[in-house]
């Protein structure tokens, strides 16, 4: 099995053309042509997630946020693309496009919340995010607890109504909170939230949650190794869920 046939069933699954014009999702790193065996999933190219890679003999990361994204003016020994390379480890990244895509990210934090009727929102941006629904009505504090446990994580809320049509935007989706509004939902799950957004959801009585950009992110993982261990049975893929951010 070469590293390109897993590329391909990923580009097939979260086209890279549907990810939005910042970003840097695809093939960034390493040899298309290589045999692979083992590869490590990953929300980050961390030096977890490399170490990992190194210890299991897995010469493939697949990871959500693009290893490159911003421009990069040199590479020392040490860094991260330096060891990578070093190893001969390919990366792959699937960013925007398995945000948007089905069975991606926001689909996986639906699934996460247990939410039914999911259904596809097309913010005023151009970014398409997720709404459904609980299978019974809760209060803000309530939903804000069910949220906390579900994804084992603090969170900081407002609201004090009732909840029944929730709009999902993993990782940073505040932005969103009016297309939340205005598409008749109850609530926004998602995270890093500006504090003007949660007095502006306070004041038009409106739950918006922020539950942590790793947290709202990271419950792609095991579902993906699930999807990619059905389609490649002769390949071991490995999952690292490592974050370096302390919660007190």
């Amino acid at each position: 099995m070469t590293i390109e046939k897993i590329y391909e069933f990923l580009e097939e699954k979260f086209p890279v053309n549907t990810a939005a014009d910042f970003d840097n999702c695809g093939f960034l790193i390493g040899d298309k042509t290589a045999d692979v065996k083992s590869a490590v999933l990953a929300l980050d190219c961390t030096e977890s997630a490399v170490n990992l890679a190194i210890k299991t003999g897995s010469n493939l990361i697949i990871t959500h946020h693009p290893v490159i994204f911003g421009g990069v003016k040199n590479i020392k020994k040490g860094d991260i693309i330096h060891t990578l390379i070093e190893n001969s480890i390919s990366v792959i990244s699937m960013h925007t496009n398995m945000d948007i895509g089905k069975n991606g990210v926001n689909d996986a934090l639906c699934n996460a919340l247990e939410l039914v009727n999911i259904k596809p929102l097309n913010t005023r941006e151009g970014f398409t995010i997720r709404t459904g629904e609980l299978s019974s009505e809760q209060t803000s504090d309530e939903f804000a607890d069910f949220v906390s446990k579900k994804l084992n994580t603090h969170i900081k809320y407002v609201g004090s109504n009732q909840i029944r049509k929730i709009a999902v935007c993993s990782g940073s989706g505040s932005d969103f909170l009016f297309d939340a509004i205005e598409n008749g939902c109850d609530a926004l799950v998602t995270s890093e939230v500006k504090h003007h957004l949660f007095l502006e959801a306070d004041r038009l009585n409106f739950t918006l949650i922020d539950a942590g950009h790793f947290p709202t992110e990271d419950v792609v993982i095991e579902p993906l190794r699930r999807m990619l261990s059905k389609k490649f049975h002769e390949v071991n893929f490995i999952t690292d869920h490592y974050c370096p951010i302390k919660v007190l």
